[in-house]
């Protein structure tokens, strides 16, 4: 594929940041505050062990608080810039911009975002991107707005212009209401898509994204995809991650080799206040610049999913960070984080 046309670099290329939405009182994570506080400030401090962390704050007095919980970690505040952006809500994968290369340039692409089909109140989320470029988050690289409706939560590609994906997700009509010819011609234009792998099957309760991807399969390399699995035959989860399994079994990569997959663990059900099953899953994992941080949920299977993902990931460290509190409100450690791939944002101390 020329590196002279537009392409999405796969997550293992090269990053100069994450980028996170703190949660604040005004929200949702209201009742979980302080829990939720601690992941934050343990993803922050992980993530600043390999590169910078960009932070949105709600406002200057929420700024402050941030700054002093990263401190009082003793994170490298040389490593994190925190800006003041008002937000709806934490998950900044499906709210923050989608980087692509263009003429060897990155372009930041500021899709719609609508609350996964109207869910959930989204307005300020919807303009946190925007928000961000206008304070300067992003620095000098160009940001263009996109007349479609699209969650980075939804996409997963190798960076060699192949998109895995799910019909549910992308092809419901609470999105964009396009058919799939029509959504592929938008995909390939604006993200520079050449191939699609599309799942029909999975999806885990308690989900509100309509099956994002990257709660199901993500790709290691451009020949490993890692999934979720689920070997109990009683869970409700078998028979649609066993159908999953066979459509990953048919793809092929762009050589037309089969893929060589790795089989995830589930880990036991975890459930809310009222019985109702959360997303816990193990393929939301972050890949960074030198490690993988993976969601882990107090579980005997947080040991295998690490193994699993080592042999996946032999040049990088992987580390298993906590996430039971994440999934109180739906999502796990992906979901939270978006990365901003080399040459977004300059960090004078960006490297350990």
């Amino acid at each position: 594929m020329s590196r002279t046309a537009t392409f999405l670099p796969a997550e293992w290329a090269p990053q100069d940041a994450i980028l996170l939405t703190w949660p604040h009182a005004d929200s949702d994570w209201r009742p979980w505050l302080d829990r939720v506080d601690r992941t934050f400030v343990a993803l922050a401090a992980a993530i600043g062990h390999y590169e910078a962390v960009v932070i949105g704050c709600r406002d200057p007095k929420h700024s402050q608080h941030v700054r002093h919980l990263l401190a009082a970690a003793d994170i490298n505040m040389q490593r994190c810039r925190l800006h003041v952006v008002l937000s709806n809500d934490v998950w900044a994968r499906d709210h923050g911009p989608i980087t692509v290369y263009r003429n060897g340039r990155p372009v930041l692409l500021d899709f719609r975002f609508n609350g996964w089909g109207g869910k959930f109140a989204c307005e300020l989320d919807n303009r946190i991107t925007a928000h961000l470029h206008e304070s300067g988050a992003f620095g000098t690289t160009p940001l263009e707005p996109v007349d479609l409706i699209l969650e980075g939560g939804s996409i997963e590609t190798d960076g060699q212009g192949t998109l895995l994906t799910t019909a549910d997700c992308l092809l419901n009509p609470n999105r964009n209401g396009l058919d799939r010819a029509a959504l592929e011609r938008r995909l390939s234009e604006t993200l520079g898509f050449a191939r699609f792998l599309w799942l029909r099957h999975g999806h885990l309760a308690g989900d509100d994204t309509d099956s994002h991807i990257d709660t199901l399969a993500r790709f290691c390399d451009v020949r490993t995809i890692a999934y979720q699995g689920c070997t109990d035959p009683d869970d409700p989860h078998h028979e649609p991650l066993r159908a999953m399994a066979e459509e990953l079994r048919a793809f092929r990569t762009a050589e037309g080799e089969p893929y060589r997959l790795v089989e995830l663990p589930l880990p036991g059900a975890r459930c809310d206040e009222n019985g109702n099953r959360l997303p816990a899953g193990y393929a939301n994992f972050l890949i960074l610049n030198g490690a993988v941080l993976v969601p882990t949920y107090d579980d005997p299977l947080d040991a295998v999913a690490l193994a699993r993902l080592r042999d996946c990931f032999p040049d990088r460290e992987v580390i298993g960070l906590p996430c039971t509190t994440l999934i109180c409100q739906g999502g796990s450690l992906h979901c939270t984080t978006m990365q901003l791939p080399a040459g977004t944002v300059r960090f004078a101390a960006n490297r350990p």
